[in-house]
């Protein structure tokens, strides 16, 4: 919309700049929302495809998530030096040969290699779209475009499981991807629409913070996804390395902590002697952008492990098909959507604490109503409103979230706000997914384990022929055709297949109730978050930052 300028104008302002930059920078998001969403919807579709397990679907989504989270603030500062523009479309081009790959792909590893390929394409776009906002849009309209990228996810999920799971269904999961590659080539020509913002020769990348960073995620990433086959403190068979019988697993996890607080610690060194840290820390000063990443962490961990559980039980358990997976999700999508939408209006009323706080116990609730009603005739009733109220709690702590870190930062650190918040929220969702498949196989194997020695009805030379140590999430088919090439008779592996049923049930149960119980362990760090409205946040925000000593600035002026 046009101001119009009158006599009485002191001075005439300047009209507001096309919606169209911004509408790329949405198809770039939803973009990569499809990849993720994809996969989880065609969790069986995907393993029947490529005779490998559902969880390994999951190892899939760790993969890309941890190569995004690892490399991201380095993209950030990639897309500072060589422009946001110019970074963007050719994170594009690599994003679609990322899914080009994944359509043709023949087996896990093909799989694996597409997404290494597009999470490092995300790992440049998802800073940049906040970099690109901020050198498109000024003023209100710059605090417009914020709100709806924050709230894009949301309804992303909505259309991915929605579009994904009946293409899945009735055309195959590989026609999704397929149309992915068609989508990033029109965001690629789109992107000409966008601010040529030139890049910055002074920028320098700091490589030594680079590689504390990405390894420090590495490591936390695979240590969590690998908990249960590796072992969760000694040492299993299928462990690479042992160090005293221990398990490689936890010692991953330890050491990528002792790599990130490296990392924290060299960039404040860097900074002080004036050189360019790989990410201003200025984006962490105060408790609640600590309280705000922390938070972001365990929304986004509790939402991957979800969507990823709840695929995970219809089409493995139920034996249901794509699109009955997206008609299940989407109410905890759609709900996600709504309550992004209207905390904005609630943020004006009620303080961000208070809103994350009760968020959180909305979120519990919700897992917890998972937990409870599941059973092995699940209700479509009961999914609606299970996986409403905790995508209610979700939707309002994402938009919140992101509203609150970017609100606490100076603008001429949108680049390191978008990087910050990018590897918190790709680290989470891979930690989540993998916590997630680790519980689930964990606790089926206790279970299975525990029935199976102690049932007569099973021979010894049945017995021995499970491989108990990690019992593999399955559907009762796939045990059924296991079964049969052994010499066991129908009754024994019926009894089986019970056993399997039920165990699997509780592994479920347990999983959603231990996923309830980190949304409460967040109740309190949530107080941290601002506890004054927003109509005061300008005035607070002015008299806290001029409290603290300036810090060289990480952005250059073009952002």
């Amino acid at each position: 919309m046009n101001h119009k300028v009158t006599p009485n104008s002191a001075t005439a302002e300047a009209p507001d700049a096309s919606w169209m930059p911004m509408i790329v920078i949405a198809m770039a998001q939803i973009m990569m929302i499809f990849n993720v969403s994809t996969l989880q919807v065609s969790i069986d579709g995907i393993a029947s495809s490529l005779d490998i397990s559902a969880t390994t679907v999951g190892t899939a989504i760790v993969t890309y998530a941890l190569v995004v989270a690892g490399l991201i603030l380095l993209g950030a500062r990639v897309a500072q030096l060589y422009g946001s523009r110019r970074v963007f479309r050719a994170s594009v081009v690599l994003f679609g040969a990322g899914m080009a790959i994944m359509a043709l792909s023949p087996g896990v590893i093909t799989m694996i290699v597409a997404q290494v390929i597009a999470g490092t394409a995300a790992a440049a776009l998802v800073p940049t779209l906040v970099v690109l906002i901020a050198d498109n849009y000024k003023g209100n309209q710059q605090q417009k475009a914020l709100g709806w990228l924050g709230g894009a996810p949301a309804m992303g999920i909505v259309l991915a499981f929605l579009i994904a799971g009946s293409l899945a269904t009735w055309v195959g999961w590989r026609f999704m991807f397929a149309l992915l590659v068609a989508l990033s080539a029109g965001v690629y020509k789109l992107g000409a629409r966008l601010n040529p913002a030139s890049g910055d020769s002074a920028v320098r990348i700091d490589w030594a913070g680079a590689v504390f960073a990405a390894l420090g995620i590495l490591l936390i990433s695979v240590g969590s996804d690998n908990l249960t086959a590796w072992g969760t403190l000694l040492a299993r068979p299928a462990a690479p390395f042992s160090v005293l019988d221990m398990s490689p697993a936890p010692l991953m996890i330890l050491g990528g902590i002792f790599l990130g607080q490296a990392f924290i610690t060299w960039s404040r060194r860097r900074s002080a002697a004036g050189g360019m840290p790989l990410v201003s820390l200025e984006v962490l000063d105060t408790p609640k952008e600590r309280s705000a990443l922390f938070s972001i962490f365990i929304i986004s961990a509790l939402a991957s492990a979800t969507t990823f559980l709840i695929p995970l039980y219809i089409q493995v358990v139920q034996g249901g098909s794509s699109f009955q997976t997206a008609l299940a999700v989407i109410p905890f999508s759609v709900a996600s959507f709504a309550a992004a939408v209207l905390v904005i209006r609630l943020y004006e009323r009620v303080s961000p604490a208070r809103i994350a706080r009760n968020a959180f116990l909305i979120v519990a609730t919700g897992l917890a109503l998972l937990g409870t009603v599941i059973r092995n005739d699940w209700s479509d009733t009961m999914v609606m409103i299970s996986m409403a109220v905790a995508g209610l709690g979700e939707g309002a702590l994402v938009t919140l979230l992101f509203n609150v870190l970017v609100t606490a930062s100076p603008k001429a650190l949108a680049g390191d706000v978008g990087s910050v918040r990018g590897a918190t929220n790709n680290l989470a969702t891979a930690v989540g997914t993998a916590l997630a498949g680790a519980l689930i196989v964990g606790l089926l194997t206790s279970g299975v384990h525990k029935n199976l020695i102690h049932n007569a009805r099973i021979p010894i030379e049945l017995k021995a022929q499970f491989e108990l140590d990690s019992v593999p999430f399955i559907s009762n088919g796939q045990l059924r055709q296991t079964l049969e090439r052994t010499r066991a008779p129908p009754e024994q592996i019926a009894e089986a297949v019970r056993i399997n049923v039920d165990a699997r049930l509780l592994a479920l149960k347990l999983t959603f109730f231990t996923f309830a119980g980190f949304a409460l362990l967040a109740f309190f760090p949530a107080g941290s978050l601002p506890n004054h409205l927003r109509s005061e946040e300008s005035r607070f925000e002015t008299q806290q930052r001029a409290s603290k000593p300036k810090e060289r600035s990480a952005i250059s002026p073009a952002a």
